[in-house]
């Protein structure tokens, strides 16, 4: 899917540069690393801190499931040679049952978490990209393209816009 999207990032590229030089005389790209522009990013720190701590109540739980399990497999294993085999079946019945609820609650407990992430990242993001634009209207760039992307094979280190962007989000944005 990765190499999907690079191809397809490459082709528009490369589809889209000849005519945008063609229309104007000064085609002007950049290029930012918006990973390592999140990675510097004290907001970033602040939203991944306040995502542990909401994730807390969510591990508890997973914790909490998964230690009865644990309990209910000491406890058969410990009864097991004295039980009945009606009574061995129906408690590893029980227990085959409380892993799968364990694994639909953790599967469950992760797509939340994922959903959570993204709504608390979304509004850094905007302004990251917000910023991103005002540097390419302000430099006259045609394009900025993220090199986190995979897109760039090489690329001429000035016109790395990274630590530009950087710095006007650490200083509040614009």
């Amino acid at each position: 899917m990765l190499k999907m999207i690079q191809i397809c990032a490459m082709t528009l590229a490369a589809t889209l540069i000849p005519f945008s030089a063609w229309g104007q005389n000064n085609l002007k790209i950049g290029y930012v690393n918006a990973q390592a522009i999140i990675a510097e990013s004290s907001e970033a720190k602040l939203v991944e801190s306040q995502f542990q701590r909401e994730m807390i109540p969510w591990e508890s739980e997973l914790q909490s499931l998964q230690a009865e399990i644990e309990v209910l497999i000491e406890q058969y294993q410990a009864q097991q040679a004295s039980m009945p085999l009606e009574s061995r079946a129906v408690r590893e019945e029980l227990i085959v049952r409380k892993q799968q609820e364990l694994q639909n609650r953790a599967q469950e407990i992760e797509s939340l978490a994922s959903s959570r992430r993204q709504e608390l990242v979304q509004p850094l993001m905007e302004k990251i990209t917000s910023i991103i634009e005002v540097v390419r209207r302000e430099g006259s760039y045609t394009f900025i393209f993220d090199s986190s992307a995979g897109v760039f094979l090489s690329a001429d280190e000035n016109f790395d816009l990274t630590e530009e962007v950087t710095q006007r989000l650490a200083a509040g944005g614009s």
